[in-house]
């Protein structure tokens, strides 16, 4: 072991040595440097945590690649799925139109039902504006023009008509 002559007693570094840990501890626990506040003891813990969990967060950020992924395939699953049951509606409108165009008669109820799906498709199109809907504004409207006569003169199919 290498050692020192002070004065007359020699020092060791074995002595020196327990000494060691208890000076270091005491100098990280007030080591700041300005501005910028430095806590050693949270950089440790930081590495110490990083490298006894490595793998598993490496393993949790390829689940959370992987889930976002999924995530994005839902998204875009449920706007298709949306946007199909917006054209079944819109179907369903130009359908019931086209009945009307052709003098098929309809219960109350037919429109009732039909008026119901209007306001689904309407409502729908407001809160997606990117949706196209030029496709069946004049059918709408053909099919409100309608029921508000069938009602003032109360013709609807099963009903017996009444003079106005």
């Amino acid at each position: 072991m290498p050692t020192r002559q002070v004065g007359r007693n020699t020092l060791k570094l074995s002595d020196l040595l327990p000494m060691v840990p208890p000076a270091l501890v005491a100098l990280m626990s007030l080591v700041e440097v300005s501005p910028i506040k430095v806590n050693p003891w949270s950089g440790l813990a930081k590495w110490l945590g990083r490298a006894i969990n490595g793998e598993v967060l490496s393993t949790v950020k390829t689940i959370q690649t992987a889930q976002q992924a999924q995530a994005d395939a839902l998204a875009a699953h449920i706007k298709a799925d949306d946007e199909r049951n917006a054209d079944g509606l819109r179907e369903r409108i130009l359908r019931f139109n086209t009945e009307l165009l052709r003098d098929v008669r309809h219960t109350r109820e037919d429109f009732i039902e039909i008026l119901a799906v209007i306001d689904a498709y309407e409502a729908y199109c407001r809160t997606h504006p990117d949706y196209r809907n030029n496709r069946a504004v004049f059918a709408i409207q053909n099919i409100k023009r309608v029921y508000a006569e069938r009602l003032q003169k109360r013709d609807f199919l099963g009903e017996i008509p009444t003079e106005v």
